[in-house]
């Protein structure tokens, strides 16, 4: 049964605690090897840094929802990260935690991400997921969201992102039309 704590706002002092769940999420060691998101077997190094986490809680058209985990005060058990522009919203940095993965917590958050982004006046919602993660791909399929054509170039030579361990690495554009 999917049960998370309220979700707020993440403020700077949270970072430290964000960047733990992400890495864990995606792709640090054991526990990341758990759970069904991980990119372990794509890149090595960080997801994300302390600059680049506080850059999105400063965001001003976002942010990132911090889901408190109400069994460890303390840590999140889930997040993702929201801007808003125009007609359109991005869904990013989304992270559970891998022994908490495939219970629905990752339905509520990306529920209450498309409100969230709604409220601010977009009909649509965007985000981009590595070409190479079809489960993850499938999974946002199941939800509503579309494949657009549209693909990034993975940011090679930049460490911010991780070390690949593949050169055929490219981001996919999703988007779901949002009720109004």
């Amino acid at each position: 049964m999917a049960h998370s704590g309220t979700p707020r706002w993440a403020g700077a002092d949270d970072v430290p605690a964000l960047l733990s769940l992400v890495h864990a999420a995606y792709r640090a060691g054991p526990e990341s090897a758990g759970g069904w998101t991980t990119e372990a077997h794509l890149l090595d190094g960080l997801r994300a840094t302390d600059d680049m986490v506080l850059a999105m809680i400063e965001q001003p058209s976002g942010g990132v929802l911090y889901y408190p985990d109400p069994d460890e005060p303390g840590r999140p058990v889930a997040c993702c990260q929201l801007e808003w522009h125009g007609d359109t919203g991005y869904f990013g940095m989304f992270a559970v935690r891998p022994a908490r993965q495939g219970g629905g917590i990752g339905k509520l958050v990306l529920a209450e991400a498309e409100r969230r982004v709604a409220a601010h006046g977009c009909t649509r919602m965007r985000m981009t997921v590595l070409s190479a993660r079809t489960d993850l791909i499938a999974f946002y399929r199941r939800r509503g969201y579309d494949t657009t054509g549209e693909t990034q170039p993975f940011p090679y030579g930049d460490d911010r992102f991780g070390t690949p361990k593949r050169d055929d690495l490219t981001f996919v554009e999703l988007v779901k039309p949002l009720p109004t």
